[in-house]
Protein backbone atom coordinates (compact mmCIF):
# COMPACT_ATOMS: atom_id res chain seq x y z
CA UNK A 1 0.00 0.00 0.00
CA UNK A 2 0.85 3.62 -0.68
CA UNK A 3 1.37 5.89 2.16
CA UNK A 4 -1.83 7.75 1.07
CA UNK A 5 -3.50 4.45 0.43
CA UNK A 6 -2.75 3.41 4.11
CA UNK A 7 -4.27 6.74 5.15
CA UNK A 8 -7.41 6.20 3.38
CA UNK A 9 -7.63 3.30 5.20
CA UNK A 10 -7.35 4.25 8.40
CA UNK A 11 -9.98 7.46 7.90
CA UNK A 12 -11.99 4.68 6.16
CA UNK A 13 -11.75 3.04 10.09
CA UNK A 14 -13.18 6.38 11.50
CA UNK A 15 -15.98 7.03 8.94
CA UNK A 16 -17.03 2.58 9.44
CA UNK A 17 -17.24 3.32 13.26
CA UNK A 18 -19.58 6.85 12.47
CA UNK A 19 -21.64 4.48 10.31
CA UNK A 20 -21.85 2.12 12.76
CA UNK A 21 -23.11 4.48 15.66
CA UNK A 22 -25.52 5.92 13.53
CA UNK A 23 -27.43 2.91 12.37
CA UNK A 24 -27.35 1.97 16.24
CA UNK A 25 -28.61 5.39 17.09
CA UNK A 26 -31.60 4.72 15.02
CA UNK A 27 -32.26 0.93 14.82
CA UNK A 28 -30.32 -0.65 17.96
CA UNK A 29 -28.85 -3.13 15.76
CA UNK A 30 -25.44 -3.73 14.05
CA UNK A 31 -24.84 -6.68 12.61
CA UNK A 32 -22.15 -9.14 15.80
CA UNK A 33 -19.16 -8.85 12.69
CA UNK A 34 -19.64 -5.44 12.14
CA UNK A 35 -19.20 -4.90 15.94
CA UNK A 36 -15.97 -7.22 16.35
CA UNK A 37 -14.24 -5.80 13.52
CA UNK A 38 -14.03 -2.74 14.98
CA UNK A 39 -13.26 -3.88 18.60
CA UNK A 40 -10.68 -5.84 17.44
CA UNK A 41 -8.66 -2.57 16.53
CA UNK A 42 -8.74 -1.92 19.98
CA UNK A 43 -6.81 -4.29 21.02
CA UNK A 44 -3.98 -5.00 18.27
CA UNK A 45 -0.61 -3.75 19.47
CA UNK A 46 2.98 -3.39 17.72
CA UNK A 47 1.28 -3.86 13.82
CA UNK A 48 3.20 -4.76 10.79
CA UNK A 49 1.07 -2.85 8.64
CA UNK A 50 -1.96 -0.56 8.48
CA UNK A 51 -3.96 -3.97 7.25
CA UNK A 52 -2.93 -5.64 10.53
CA UNK A 53 -5.05 -2.91 13.12
CA UNK A 54 -8.05 -4.41 10.80
CA UNK A 55 -7.10 -7.79 10.78
CA UNK A 56 -5.02 -8.39 7.69
CA UNK A 57 -7.82 -6.82 5.19
CA UNK A 58 -10.36 -3.65 5.00
CA UNK A 59 -13.32 -5.59 3.97
CA UNK A 60 -15.28 -4.65 6.93
CA UNK A 61 -14.67 -0.67 6.05
CA UNK A 62 -17.03 -0.82 2.57
CA UNK A 63 -19.64 1.47 4.52
CA UNK A 64 -16.49 3.59 5.80
CA UNK A 65 -15.07 3.86 2.28
CA UNK A 66 -18.53 4.59 0.89
CA UNK A 67 -19.05 7.81 2.95
CA UNK A 68 -15.75 9.28 3.37
CA UNK A 69 -16.22 8.97 -0.77
CA UNK A 70 -19.82 10.62 -0.20
CA UNK A 71 -17.91 13.60 1.65
CA UNK A 72 -15.02 14.10 -0.77
CA UNK A 73 -17.71 13.90 -3.77
CA UNK A 74 -19.90 16.62 -1.76
CA UNK A 75 -22.56 14.25 -2.51
CA UNK A 76 -25.29 16.18 -0.39
CA UNK A 77 -28.18 13.90 -0.95
CA UNK A 78 -26.54 10.84 0.24
CA UNK A 79 -24.39 12.32 2.78
CA UNK A 80 -25.82 11.68 6.86
CA UNK A 81 -24.64 14.70 8.12
CA UNK A 82 -25.09 13.04 11.75
CA UNK A 83 -21.95 10.46 10.77
CA UNK A 84 -20.28 13.40 9.21
CA UNK A 85 -20.66 15.44 12.30
CA UNK A 86 -19.37 11.76 14.75
CA UNK A 87 -16.16 12.02 11.96
CA UNK A 88 -15.45 15.71 13.28
CA UNK A 89 -15.97 14.87 16.84
CA UNK A 90 -13.62 11.77 16.96
CA UNK A 91 -10.87 13.50 14.67
CA UNK A 92 -11.11 16.49 17.24
CA UNK A 93 -10.99 13.99 20.54
CA UNK A 94 -8.01 12.36 19.47
CA UNK A 95 -6.00 15.26 19.15
CA UNK A 96 -6.84 15.36 22.76
CA UNK A 97 -6.70 12.53 23.86
CA UNK A 98 -3.10 12.44 22.18
CA UNK A 99 -1.61 15.37 24.87
CA UNK A 100 -3.05 13.09 27.76
CA UNK A 101 -0.42 10.68 28.77
CA UNK A 102 -2.33 9.78 32.02
CA UNK A 103 -5.83 8.89 30.08
CA UNK A 104 -2.66 6.92 27.48
CA UNK A 105 -2.07 5.45 30.44
CA UNK A 106 -5.04 4.29 31.70
CA UNK A 107 -5.85 2.86 28.24
CA UNK A 108 -2.49 0.91 28.50
CA UNK A 109 -3.23 -0.50 31.62
CA UNK A 110 -7.14 -1.62 30.73
CA UNK A 111 -6.90 -3.02 27.55
CA UNK A 112 -5.29 -6.01 28.10
CA UNK A 113 -7.40 -6.67 30.50
CA UNK A 114 -10.23 -6.33 27.76
CA UNK A 115 -8.21 -8.60 25.79
CA UNK A 116 -8.40 -11.61 28.90
CA UNK A 117 -12.31 -11.14 28.74
CA UNK A 118 -12.41 -11.42 24.77
CA UNK A 119 -10.69 -15.09 25.24
CA UNK A 120 -13.58 -15.89 27.89
CA UNK A 121 -16.65 -13.98 26.38
CA UNK A 122 -15.66 -13.39 22.42
CA UNK A 123 -15.27 -9.72 21.23
CA UNK A 124 -19.20 -8.95 20.73
CA UNK A 125 -20.13 -9.81 24.27
CA UNK A 126 -21.64 -8.03 26.42
CA UNK A 127 -18.83 -7.77 28.47
CA UNK A 128 -16.58 -6.65 26.14
CA UNK A 129 -18.15 -4.33 25.17
CA UNK A 130 -19.37 -2.96 28.32
CA UNK A 131 -15.89 -2.63 29.29
CA UNK A 132 -14.47 -0.86 26.29
CA UNK A 133 -17.20 1.58 26.57
CA UNK A 134 -16.30 2.05 30.29
CA UNK A 135 -12.95 2.62 28.72
CA UNK A 136 -14.41 5.42 26.66
CA UNK A 137 -15.94 7.09 29.99
CA UNK A 138 -12.98 7.25 32.18
CA UNK A 139 -10.98 9.12 28.95
CA UNK A 140 -12.33 10.30 26.22
CA UNK A 141 -15.92 11.61 28.43
CA UNK A 142 -13.88 13.39 30.65
CA UNK A 143 -12.83 15.86 28.12
CA UNK A 144 -14.82 19.04 27.98
CA UNK A 145 -16.11 18.10 23.90
CA UNK A 146 -18.84 14.81 24.55
CA UNK A 147 -19.79 13.58 21.32
CA UNK A 148 -23.67 13.91 21.08
CA UNK A 149 -25.66 11.00 19.95
CA UNK A 150 -28.91 11.35 17.96
CA UNK A 151 -31.39 8.54 17.35
CA UNK A 152 -34.58 6.89 18.42
CA UNK A 153 -34.28 7.25 22.10
CA UNK A 154 -35.68 3.82 22.83
CA UNK A 155 -32.55 2.19 21.79
CA UNK A 156 -30.15 4.94 22.88
CA UNK A 157 -32.29 4.65 26.93
CA UNK A 158 -30.82 0.73 26.58
CA UNK A 159 -27.93 -0.15 28.36
CA UNK A 160 -26.67 -2.43 25.81
CA UNK A 161 -26.89 -0.32 22.84
CA UNK A 162 -25.49 2.45 24.70
CA UNK A 163 -22.48 0.24 26.12
CA UNK A 164 -21.81 -0.23 21.38
CA UNK A 165 -22.23 3.03 20.62
CA UNK A 166 -19.12 4.50 23.53
CA UNK A 167 -17.24 1.47 22.20
CA UNK A 168 -17.25 2.19 18.82
CA UNK A 169 -16.53 5.58 19.15
CA UNK A 170 -13.41 4.34 20.87
CA UNK A 171 -12.29 2.28 18.03
CA UNK A 172 -13.30 5.62 15.62
CA UNK A 173 -11.05 7.61 18.01
CA UNK A 174 -8.79 4.29 17.60
CA UNK A 175 -8.51 4.52 13.79
CA UNK A 176 -8.30 8.51 14.04
CA UNK A 177 -4.87 8.34 15.93
CA UNK A 178 -3.67 5.63 13.13
CA UNK A 179 -4.64 8.25 10.77
CA UNK A 180 -3.13 10.80 12.40
CA UNK A 181 0.36 8.53 12.75
CA UNK A 182 0.49 7.98 9.27
CA UNK A 183 0.36 11.72 8.52
CA UNK A 184 -3.29 11.80 7.88
CA UNK A 185 -4.17 15.52 8.37
CA UNK A 186 -8.08 17.24 8.19
CA UNK A 187 -6.86 19.46 5.44
CA UNK A 188 -5.91 16.63 3.52
CA UNK A 189 -9.49 16.52 2.48
CA UNK A 190 -8.85 19.41 0.57
CA UNK A 191 -5.49 19.37 -0.54
CA UNK A 192 -5.47 15.73 -1.61
CA UNK A 193 -8.95 15.73 -1.99
CA UNK A 194 -8.42 14.26 -6.06
CA UNK A 195 -6.11 11.65 -5.24
CA UNK A 196 -7.95 10.50 -2.56
CA UNK A 197 -11.14 10.31 -5.01
CA UNK A 198 -9.01 8.11 -7.08
CA UNK A 199 -8.08 5.97 -4.79
CA UNK A 200 -11.52 5.74 -3.69
CA UNK A 201 -13.51 5.07 -7.44
CA UNK A 202 -10.93 2.82 -8.47
CA UNK A 203 -12.92 0.18 -5.80
CA UNK A 204 -15.75 0.17 -7.20
CA UNK A 205 -18.11 1.33 -3.94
Amino acid sequence: MTPLQEQITALAGVFQAAALVNKLAHTGQVSDAALTYMLKTLLVRNPESTLDVYGGDDLGLREGYKLLLSVLERDTANLPRESLRYVVSMLSLERQFARREDLLEIASLRLPKIEQQVELYGLASDNVTASCAALYQDTISTFKQRIQVHGDMRFLQQDATAAKVRALLFAGIRSARLWRQLGGRRWHLLTKRGSMLDQLRARNL
